[in-house]
């Protein structure tokens, strides 16, 4: 059978019971959680050890060659709004949000990317990836000859347990999907840590540089560049 949301039920079709509906939307749910706890990102909940990662706070990162992490600082209160990972060319930005227990962030976030974009004269487009639904943007941006141009951006999101995980791709990997698989398989390796603090939805999960203490940054460990002002794209709602 075949469910459409907010749509009515025709005459000549039966209407589920509301706990059919439930069990559906639970299992439906369920195994969207199965999928990613299988193949990432993964719930700290979901890994057998720390070792090995470069913790950040709320995220931990996998290292590899190569790889060099920016953290994004926001100007009025100098906190960490996102980390952005750089990889041969391209980039990929991520910030972590508390989410509801019962349902996700992601399609609302969609609507409201699509909403930004369209405001500053930018196109959006939604696609399917390996992810799940995806948002491909292009804003509006100025060329180095003073011609005007465009700026592409891809986002991906993943519900987690209590969290919401989003990435925005730049550079060729926004276009390219070959050009963006090491960075789309350091995103299967994030490991988000919720913490067990009442925080209202869609409220950014705390960032910050990795400690000094020994032993906390592992060997082969990404390069920091300097943090620097926040990105453009930063609240979801």
């Amino acid at each position: 059978m075949v469910f459409g949301r907010g749509r009515k039920a025709k005459k000549h079709e039966a209407a589920e019971p509301e706990d059919v509906q439930a069990d559906i939307a639970a299992d439906s749910a369920d195994d969207a959680a199965d999928g990613r706890s299988a193949t990432g990102p993964f719930d700290v909940s979901e890994i057998s050890s720390r070792d090995g990662y470069v913790d950040l706070g709320a995220l931990l990162i996998a290292p590899r060659d190569g790889l060099q992490l920016r953290l994004e600082v926001e100007e009025a209160t100098q906190r960490v709004v996102a980390v952005t990972m750089d990889l041969d060319g391209s980039s990929l930005q991520l910030q972590a949000f508390a989410a509801p227990r019962s349902e996700g962030l992601w399609e609302e976030i969609r609507e409201q990317i699509g909403q930004s974009v369209g405001s500053q004269g930018g196109q959006v487009e939604e696609v399917t990836g390996d992810f799940g639904p995806e948002l491909v943007a292009k804003l509006p941006a100025g060329s180095a000859d003073g011609s005007q141009g465009y700026r592409v951006a891809r986002f991906i999101g993943v519900d987690g347990p209590r969290w919401f995980l989003r990435g925005v791709f730049g550079g060729e990997a926004a276009l390219n999907r070959e050009a963006a698989a090491g960075l789309e398989e350091l995103f299967r390796k994030i490991v988000v840590i919720r913490g067990d603090n009442p925080m209202p939805p869609r409220d950014l999960l705390q960032l910050r540089l990795p400690k000094d203490a020994a032993g906390s940054v592992p060997p082969g460990a990404p390069d920091f560049q300097q943090p620097e002002r926040g990105p453009e794209i930063t609240q979801i709602g």
